[in-house]
Formats: C-alpha cells, structure tokens, sequence
C-alpha cells in the first residue's frame, strides 16, 4: 500500500498542476490583467483561500517558480572548487544546464513554459518581477562575493556582468524556441553563444569593435551634454495629462447638457 505522506503529496502537487494550468490557460485566453483570483478558483472548483494555500499571489501562479532560483548563482560560486573563478563556476554550470535543457535556460518546448514565457513576453507587470528575481539574484552573488573578502564595487560589477550576459544569452534562446525551433537545432546555437559570451567576458571587451571609419555628423538636436534643444523636463507629461482632464471635462458637460433632469 502507497504511504500516505506519498498520497498526500501526490494530491498536493495534482492540485498544484490544476491551479496553475486553468490559471495560465485563462491568461493566455482572456489577458493576464483580466482575470481575477477567484474566477481562477471557480473554474477550478476550488475556494479563493485554496489557491492563496498553493500560490501566495496571482504573479506567483505564472513566475513563481522563478522565486526557487534567485539564489542559485550565489550558491554556485560558494562551492565551486578552489582556484576556480566565479566567471568560470558559472560558465560551466550554464553549459551543464544547457545540456540537460533545463528549462531556466530558455530550452523547453514543453506546453507549461511555452505558456508562461509568452505570457511575460506579453505582461508588462510579469515582465518586471521577472527582472526584479534576477536583480536579486545579482544581489545575492556580489553579497557572496563580498562575504569572501572582494571589493563591493568589484563585486558588483562581477555580479552584474555575469549574470546580464547569462540572461541575454536566455532571451535569444528563449526567442527561437517561441518561434518554433527545434530545442535540439536551438541547443547547438546556444551553446556556441555561450562559449562566446563567457569568452568576452574572460578576455575582456576593450579592444572590440574599434571604428576603422569616420563617425556620422553630430545630431545637431542634442547638446553636448546630451539633452535634446528644447526639451522641458515634465511639459509632455503636463500637457498630456491636461489633455485629458479637458476630455474628461468635456464628456461631463455633455451629460450635463443632455441631462433630462435640467429641463
């Protein structure tokens, strides 16, 4: 007979699966802004409270997943080896996860991350948590390498440099596979990115690209410090922002005017 903490945790992760697959098949169907929390659960045949037990937020029923990686880049240079460098910890652990297409990677073809990912792609806000999680796991990293005695600053810029260059290196996968490519024709591009990115990384960047012709006339619209003649800080915003004030205005008179209680 199956144990019952085994059953108890098939149960769980069953509903898990339920809760997120009508909550993205709804989002993708109706727009992730449009659909509340409890119209997820009465779809689901469940209370409100059931889902909040599974996903503390409605973000966390499509990137929530996300929240279970922050601290890997972090956790990989505290145990890489001695003499390894933090470049080097994180280079081969984003090749050993590209060859096991693992899915923060950017190769799945699998429905579920198809889902998700044209969804960030498509939500603003969904869009900006995600790149909230991985400024926190840049965080996480230059905390690590602080903690083993580097400069802050240096950290810092380890961390960032990294982990931006490990993301670009995502979004391009992530990119073909929404197009339809192959996972397997994507991973031998990808991993060939890989080796490049990490190499400019190790190598170093200041002598690339050196202009061997005349650059363009200056844009005559900027001034030398770079802000455009003419520009006035916030007159756009006020002006649009009086543009619709005179709409909304202009509606309230016309139901005034129309009113039947002003004859």
């Amino acid at each position: 007979m199956e144990p019952r903490s085994g059953l108890r945790e098939r149960k769980k992760n069953a509903m898990w699966g339920r809760l997120k697959a009508t909550a993205l098949q709804m989002f993708e169907e109706r727009g992730y802004e449009n659909v509340s929390v409890a119209e997820i659960a009465a779809a689901a045949d469940v209370s409100k409270a059931t889902v909040f037990n599974y996903f503390p937020s409605k973000e966390d029923l499509v990137i929530g997943g996300m929240k279970h990686h922050i601290g890997d880049a972090a956790r990989v240079v505290r145990e890489r080896a001695r003499g390894k460098t933090p470049h080097a910890a994180l280079r081969d652990r984003f090749v050993d996860l590209l060859e096991h297409r693992a899915p923060q990677t950017g190769l799945s073809d699998k429905p579920l991350f198809l889902q998700v990912q044209r969804l960030i792609q498509t939500t603003p806000s969904l869009l900006i948590s995600a790149m909230d999680y991985r400024r926190q796991s840049a965080v996480l990293l230059a905390q690590e390498l602080m903690e083993e005695g580097n400069a802050p600053l240096t950290s810092r810029l380890v961390a960032s440099q990294v982990l931006h260059t490990q993301h670009i290196l995502v979004e391009v996968n992530v990119r073909e596979i929404l197009e339809g490519k192959p996972v397997h024709e994507v991973y031998l591009r990808a991993l060939s990115a890989a080796h490049h990115a990490f190499g400019l990384l190790e190598n170093g960047i200041g002598d690339l690209m050196r202009r061997d012709t005349d650059p363009p006339a200056a844009d005559a619209g900027f001034t030398p410090e770079g802000c455009r003649i003419g520009y006035e800080p916030g007159r756009a915003e006020a002006e649009e922002a009086l543009e619709r004030a005179i709409e909304v205005q202009g509606d309230e008179m016309v139901r005034a005017l129309t009113d039947p209680g002003r004859r």
